[in-house]
């Protein structure tokens, strides 16, 4: 039987961390492996939104190969983050409480689902909106570069299904006790601040309507993030 993690010694506190973040390491690896098999399709899903790679400029020598790696890396990263949170978890739980293991462990799921819905509407929403006004704004049409288009659409991506985490976020402070409905209802001008904020960073473009477009659903999600926090205290 294992040790409560409050009996345990430092080292083999150290040594169970080591043990999970081997894990989660491995984790990793396998992440890369299946994202680097399906990383043709996905460079190829990632060039859709500006009509495909001719419409790409690859100039530095080594740019087609570091635009793999980073997609490759991503990709495996994202795919092995429910492991990883896992092994996290695995580490932390048994110093919680049995409710508070439980919710955790609910949460786990829902928190995957989050991020694949706020990345599904990044791609099929915010790209199709933002990309023709920074390709056609004011001037010569532009042909971006690979690199850059990658990086521009794999971070607005990326940061747009972490932002949906939102609920999930504020039911589990509300679990622990952090936070509750009404400091989170008093607190929705700074809320409403925040999110613009978030929205002009994440957004690419600097015009009212996609940042519109990410400050919506960013502030349905905040209602829907007081609504779960009174929820959780029942």
């Amino acid at each position: 039987m294992v040790k409560n993690k409050q009996e345990m010694t430092l080292w083999q506190h150290l040594n169970e961390l080591r043990k999970h973040l081997l894990y989660a390491v491995i984790g990793l690896i396998i992440g890369i492996i299946i994202s680097l098999a399906v990383s043709d399709y996905t460079l190829e899903l990632l060039a859709r939104p500006i009509g495909g790679f001719e419409e790409l400029l690859s100039i530095e020598v080594t740019e087609n190969i570091g635009v793999f790696m980073r997609v490759t890396l991503l990709g495996g990263f994202i795919i092995s983050l429910p492991f990883t949170l896992v092994q996290l978890l695995s580490f932390i739980l048994p110093a919680l409480k049995e409710k508070e293991r439980r919710w955790i462990l609910r949460a786990m799921p829902l928190a995957t689902i989050l991020f694949l819905i706020g990345a599904v509407f990044a791609y099929m929403v915010m790209l199709p909106a933002a990309i023709p006004v920074l390709v056609q704004f004011k001037g010569p049409e532009v042909l971006p570069k690979w690199k850059d288009y990658v990086i521009f659409v794999t971070s607005l991506i990326f940061w747009t299904g972490l932002s949906f985490e939102m609920p999930l976020v504020a039911f589990i402070l509300s679990k622990f006790g952090i936070v509750d409905a009404k400091q989170l209802l008093k607190g929705w001008r700074i809320a409403l601040v925040v999110i613009a904020i978030a929205a002009a960073v994440i957004t690419p473009t600097g015009d009212p309507i996609n940042m519109a477009l990410l400050m919506l659903p960013l502030l349905l999600l905040y209602l829907l993030s007081i609504l779960l926090a009174a929820l959780a205290r029942k």
